[in-house]
């Protein structure tokens, strides 16, 4: 007789060149990054169903974000061509101010999103998708690095590279009023195991911050005939700028329209009757939550002048009822919720699907970063995301790319990529991750950018596509595709400047007099057709409106190149990881302690250290100097 009976099974263990820790924004480009530099890579996340799941808002882009959006997918990245295939609905925000800060904004049926994600992550090459939690870290302590990590049946992952993207997973809790639980989001458990590992066995230093998310209300309560209807642009534009025929659209509704109200003095009211039953107010929530998303709560402490606050009712997808409340991000009780919409206009009769919480969790300093986004105490280490005190599913998913893409360069043997602030939003982001001192959620604006006139929306691919098919993380379909677009753009630009009519004026200048605005171009004065300009061709349409944008700012750009050079200048000065700040005379105590804190790469990063001023920089330069002369008159 056959004996089925099974002996306790060997544990499995399997070999990668990068394993990634987690499945929300951040991880799913750290794994295609990787994947698609040529490494073998896992992804190991809690549940594979609830992979790039949108936790919070149902949209992706937004001021700065959009930005960001279009520089993922200059790169190779996946959230651009997704966010298309799931849209419902298009906006290009900050259309009143210049081009350069115009941000595109899709809302996205958030289960065609995750649906359509996942299957681009099934259907990459080099990469394996396994459902698990990561528990543990396979360590070297010999050489400092870290080799893998262990899930919660045993099994070890090794990997020359580990990228951690863990969202709001560790040791997560969340709170509804006096109430908390367990968890990483609503309907997940919290990881706890790994982040001990971190502060234990890594000796991380770490901290806890704290974000929040509004209730979900199902449609047929709400009376939107109370509201301002906000429909969506009549553009023919998408975030990606490469058609890519694998990701099907997932939905046929591509105008569902956002709807908008305010609160009442009523609903303020409420808040202030029961801010002892509010967790952030109450001492009940320890971590630091993020001041540009406030929830209501703080809206209505800190801003107790406000009468009202701007609500829009956005859906959440073209097949389900739920309607997301975006503006009033609460942890108060459920009772207190629906009493509290009850107060405002068109929510007389809601009814809430999801209650809103808060929810804390740990994170990694990012001081403990290096501008790859690798771990400085451990080699084969990298953080993405939330983690590492970031807000928002942009921020985070262009840290996993650049994370990935490192991890993977590392696993090679090859140099590490650091993008520039003159480079990229990316670049701007990572930069103040590691320089400056993070004590709450970081959100990303224009603002942050000093040379955001060359950071717009509509150039990424020309600042990071030829980069990106160099890494080997652009395929060559989309590298084809750009230099078609490149070259195009660069023939018809010559033609403009070639043409001259009656008058003296060439085309090229006659195109600035639009502003930067598509619209603004009259056939009547500007002859395209004896350009060669195809107004029918999508392509073209596209080409002129890179051109009037890029005359527009001519001069300007001439201006703001100045200032990269002297940006570059300094970003030449590498500072010497061994360098003794405490022999430098002339260096405040406050400005060694936090330069020894940070250990900058370049002059160009020690000058936006805070506290750090001009004339410490010049003693800088002057030491580095004398170093340089000492090696070279040894050698």
């Amino acid at each position: 007789m056959k004996n089925n009976k099974i002996r306790s099974r060997k544990l499995q263990e399997e070999n990668y060149d990068v394993a990634v820790v987690g499945g929300g924004h951040a991880a799913v480009e750290a794994a295609l990054a990787a994947a698609r530099a040529g490494a073998k890579t896992l992804m190991l996340t809690i549940n594979l169903d609830h992979i790039a799941q949108m936790s919070c808002n149902p949209c992706i882009g937004g001021i700065a974000k959009g930005i960001v959006v279009r520089e993922i997918d200059a790169m190779g990245g996946a959230m651009a061509a997704v966010a298309d295939a799931s849209r419902i609905q298009f906006r290009m925000l900050n259309r009143t101010k210049g081009p350069a800060v115009w941000s595109p904004r899709e809302q996205c049926d958030k289960v065609c999103y995750q649906r359509a994600m996942k299957r681009v992550l099934e259907q990459t090459e080099n990469l394996t998708i396994r459902q698990g939690m990561a528990m543990d870290f396979l360590v070297d302590e010999t050489s400092s690095a870290v080799c893998g990590v262990t899930d919660q049946f045993g099994n070890k992952f090794h990997a020359k590279a580990v990228v951690m993207a863990t969202g709001t997973f560790l040791h997560g809790k969340m709170h509804y009023g006096l109430q908390n639980f367990a968890g990483g989001r609503a309907g997940d458990p919290p990881s706890c195991e790994i982040s001990v590992a971190l502060k234990d066995k890594l000796k991380l230093k770490m901290g806890r911050l704290k974000t929040g998310t509004p209730p979900r209300l199902i449609k047929n309560s709400i009376d939107f005939s109370k509201m301002r209807v906000q429909e969506s642009d009549e553009s023919e534009e998408f975030f990606s700028c490469f058609p890519d025929d694998s990701i099907h659209p997932q939905t046929s509704n591509r105008n569902m329209p956002c709807h908008m109200t305010y609160t009442t003095a009523e609903t303020a009211e409420f808040v202030k009757a029961n801010l002892d039953k509010a967790p952030m107010y109450n001492g009940l929530i320890e971590g630091i939550g993020t001041r540009y998303c406030p929830s209501f709560e703080d809206k209505v402490v800190r801003f107790p002048d406000h009468e009202r606050h701007l609500l829009y009712l956005e859906p959440e997808g073209e097949y389900t009822d739920e309607y997301y409340v975006n503006g009033i991000s609460t942890s108060l009780p459920p009772e207190i919720q629906t009493a509290m919409l009850h107060t405002v206009p068109g929510l007389e009769h809601a009814e809430i699907a999801r209650y809103a919480y808060a929810i804390e969790y740990d994170f990694v300093y990012p001081d403990e970063l290096n501008r790859s986004l690798a771990i400085k105490k451990w080699k084969g280490l990298y953080h993405a995301g939330q983690i590492n005190g970031t807000s928002g599913y942009e921020e985070a998913a262009v840290q996993g790319l650049i994370a990935g893409l490192n991890a993977a360069r590392y696993a090679q043997g090859k140099s590490q990529i650091e993008p520039g602030r003159d480079e990229a939003y990316a670049g701007v982001l990572i930069d103040d991750l590691v320089t400056k001192e993070i004590v709450e959620p970081y959100r990303l604006f224009t603002s942050r950018a000093e040379y955001r006139l060359s950071l717009r929306q509509d150039n990424a691919d020309f600042r990071l596509s030829e980069k990106a098919y160099n890494w080997g993380i652009l395929p060559e379909y989309k590298y084809r595709q750009f230099k078609t677009y490149s070259d195009r753009c660069a023939e018809l630009e010559e033609a403009f400047k070639a043409k001259h009519i009656p008058g003296g004026r060439s085309c090229w200048d006659l195109l600035k007099d639009c502003n930067g605005r598509f619209e603004a171009i009259d056939p009547a004065v500007i002859p395209l057709a004896d350009l060669g300009y195809n107004g029918e061709d999508p392509l073209e349409r596209r080409v002129l409106r890179q051109l009037v944008i890029r005359s527009h700012y001519e001069g300007y750009l001439r201006q703001e190149a100045i200032a990269v050079g002297h940006l570059r200048a300094l970003e030449s000065w590498q500072i010497p990881g061994e360098l003794d700040y405490s022999t430098i005379p002339g260096l405040r105590n406050e400005s060694r302690m936090k330069l020894k804190k940070v250990m900058p790469g370049t002059l160009a990063q020690a000058s936006r250290i805070d506290g750090v001023t001009p004339a410490e920089i010049a003693l800088l330069q002057v030491h580095i100097a004398r170093l340089r002369k000492t090696q070279k008159d040894d050698v």
